[in-house]
């Protein structure tokens, strides 16, 4: 099965090396015969502007500092970009697609919210491809996001210069929970956030590092040692660094 996943950016080059390095840049390049595969698909919003980068945005009624992107390039764009393009029914493509816009209005994306979200739309349970609208400048017409986008998603109180960032964040951290897309399925059982706190001190070699060494409880080969070491150390980081964290477990 393929799950396409459609970017509406100003700037066709932006996620090269996010779809071609590491990780990601393996699912996306390496289609599986069997399970979920992906591709990305890049629509560059200027080239369905009569004027290209110079029509995308204009000023906003009742003044203000900035410019807004205007509603009906947005529109074109996915119209033709995403649902022509991709061979969606043009009548009832919102019962294809789910489209997301990174913005500060959004509920705040942390550990739980990744997981629920690739449940929700990247796993083999899921029936609709993805869309997200990458802002820029002062902001969206608020007419386009109450005709075609579903959700909002927000990174944290603060701004970023564009929404192409925060979409790389988005999915580079749900897409980890998609069935396959990392070598090792428990990989993502033990690490930070997973369990309302950090995840515990991690070592290799060389067992002597300027006179700092492997606790010896890692070395024991004694798994009930070695289990009680990682709870502990797992806890005591997180008191350290966030404690903040502690207060979602207050038994801790």
């Amino acid at each position: 099965m393929l799950r396409r996943i459609w970017i509406l950016t100003m700037f066709e080059n932006y996620f090269d090396q996010f779809s071609q390095i590491g990780v990601l840049g393996r699912v996306f390049s390496n289609q599986r015969s069997s399970g979920l595969n992906f591709k990305l698909n890049i629509v560059q919003i200027p080239k369905y502007c009569k004027k290209g980068f110079k029509g995308v945005d204009d000023s906003p009624f009742g003044g203000g500092v900035g410019m807004i992107m205007r509603p009906d390039v947005l529109e074109n764009a996915l119209m033709k970009g995403v649902v022509e393009a991709g061979g969606y029914c043009q009548n009832n493509f919102k019962e294809q697609l789910h489209v997301v816009c990174p913005a500060p209005r959004g509920k705040v994306w942390n550990h739980p919210r990744a997981l629920e979200f690739a449940k929700r739309h990247l796993s083999l349970e899921s029936n609709k491809d993805l869309v997200f609208v990458c802002g820029r400048y002062e902001g969206i017409d608020e007419r386009f996001f109450n005709q075609y986008v579903d959700e909002f998603i927000s990174l944290g109180d603060y701004i970023l210069t564009g929404g192409e960032l925060a979409t790389q964040i988005i999915l580079d951290s749900a897409m980890r929970f998609s069935d396959g897309v990392l070598g090792n399925k428990l990989s993502v059982v033990d690490e930070s956030f997973a369990h309302d706190g950090l995840e515990y001190a991690l070592y290799t070699r060389p067992q002597d590092f300027n006179g700092e060494k492997i606790p010896s409880e890692l070395l024991s080969g004694d798994p009930k040692k070695i289990e009680k070491f990682k709870k502990e150390s797992a806890l005591n980081m997180t008191k350290k660094y966030r404690p903040d964290l502690l207060l979602n477990n207050p038994d801790s």
